[in-house]
C-alpha cells in the first residue's frame, strides 16, 4: 500500500499497563514519603523516558545492594520482580524495601513455588537473562534448577526423564501465538504438567496490546510500535505487526519516540498504524501524533478498539 499518508489507525488499548502504572506510582509516592535519593532495584520498567524522568527527581538505579551508597535510604524492587535471595539478602542487610513486582509476576512466582512444593522439576517459558525470569527462577533456591526455553525449536530438543514429572510456567510478556505453539510441543511429550488453565500466563495487557496490533497490520500498511529496545513487551509487539501482515511491503518499526520516526518511508504508507508497549507513556504517542499531524494537515485518526481493558486485581 503505497501513497501520501492520509490516516492513523491508534491502538486500543496501548500504553501502560496496571503493573506499569503501579509501579511508578510506588516510586513517586516513595520519593513524596522520604525525599531524593531513593533507589530502584533495576529499571523500574524497561522504558528510556521513565527511567530519564525519575532520575531527574532523584532514583538511583542499581543492580546490586553493593551499589547503595546510602544504605539507610529506601531501596525498590522493580516491576520485574526479584529472586528469593535478593530479599533476602536486603533483610539482613536491614533495608527499607518497597516492593513493585507486578501483582501478575508475583502471581507466576506463586505458581512456581506451588510447583516446587509439589516436586515438580519445572520448565520456564522465557528468555534467559531477562530480569522476570532471573526472579521467577530464584524463587526456591533449593529446589533443583528450572530449564528455561524460549522457541518451539527448543522444546522440541528439550530432554525429559522418564517417570519425572514436569510443571510449566511462562514469562509474562512473550509473544501468545508463539508460547502457544511451544506449549503444545510441550504438551505433546510424556509426564508434562501445566502451570495453568489457560495454557500460559502471558498477561492480560500483553494479550490485548498484540491482538490490537494484529488487527493493525491487517488493516494498515505499515505499524509503529512505541517502545524501548530493551523492552520485551514492545518487541514482541513488533514482531506480532510483521507475522500478522498481509502484504509484503508492510513494515514495522519499533522507535523509543517521535525522533526516530523514518518519516520518508513512514509518510508513503496511505493507512499507518500506532501502538505502544505496556511501559510506553502515552505522551510519546500524542507526540507521534502532532508531528503526523503537522507534516499531514488532513490526517484522519481512526481508532480500533479490540478490548475494554481493566485494571489488574
Amino acid at each position: 500500500m503505497t501513497g501520501r499518508l492520509s490516516e492513523i489507525l491508534l491502538a486500543d488499548p496501548r500504553g501502560f499497563c496496571g503493573g506499569v502504572t503501579r509501579a511508578i506510582a510506588l516510586v513517586k509516592k516513595t520519593l513524596a514519603d522520604f525525599g531524593a535519593p531513593v533507589y530502584v532495584r533495576h529499571e523500574i520498567v524497561h522504558n528510556k523516558h521513565v527511567v530519564e524522568d525519575l532520575r531527574r527527581q532523584g532514583v538511583i538505579f542499581i543492580e546490586d545492594w553493593s551499589e547503595m551508597a546510602d544504605p539507610s535510604r529506601p531501596v525498590i524492587i522493580s516491576a520485574h520482580g526479584a529472586p528469593q535471595a535478593v530479599y533476602d539478602e536486603a533483610e539482613s542487610l536491614g533495608l527499607k524495601l518497597v516492593d513493585a513486582t507486578c501483582p501478575l509476576v508475583a502471581k507466576v512466582h506463586e505458581q512456581y513455588r506451588r510447583l516446587a512444593a509439589q516436586n515438580l522439576q519445572i520448565i520456564v517459558i522465557g528468555k534467559k537473562e531477562h530480569p522476570e525470569i532471573t526472579g521467577t527462577i530464584g524463587q526456591c533456591p533449593g529446589h533443583a534448577p528450572a530449564a528455561v526455553i524460549n522457541t518451539v525449536e527448543e522444546a522440541e530438543n528439550l530432554a525429559l526423564q522418564p517417570g519425572t514429572r514436569y510443571g510449566v510456567v511462562t514469562q509474562t510478556t512473550l509473544a501468545v501465538d508463539e508460547v502457544s505453539r511451544i506449549i503444545d510441543v510441550l504438551g505433546a511429550k510424556p509426564g508434562i504438567e501445566l502451570a495453568t488453565q489457560n495454557k500460559n500466563d502471558i498477561c492480560y495487557a500483553t494479550t490485548h496490546r498484540q491482538a490490537a496490533v494484529k488487527e493493525l497490520a491487517r488493516q494498515c500498511g505499515g505499524v509503529i510500535v512505541i517502545g524501548s529496545k530493551n523492552s520485551s513487551n514492545s518487541r514482541q509487539l513488533q514482531k506480532t505487526a510483521e507475522k500478522a501482515a498481509s502484504g509484503q511491503e508492510f513494515k514495522a518499526w519499533l522507535a523509543d519516540d517521535v525522533s526516530e520516526i523514518d518519516w520518508d518511508s513512514a509518510g508513503q504508507i496511505e493507512r499507518l498504524g500506532v501502538t505502544a508497549g505496556a511501559s510506553a507513556p502515552d505522551y510519546l504517542v500524542d507526540e507521534l501524533l502532532a508531528e503526523a499531524r503537522r507534516r499531514y494537515p488532513n490526517l484522519k485518526i481512526r481508532y480500533v478498539t479490540v478490548t475494554a481493558e481493566t485494571k489488574i486485581p
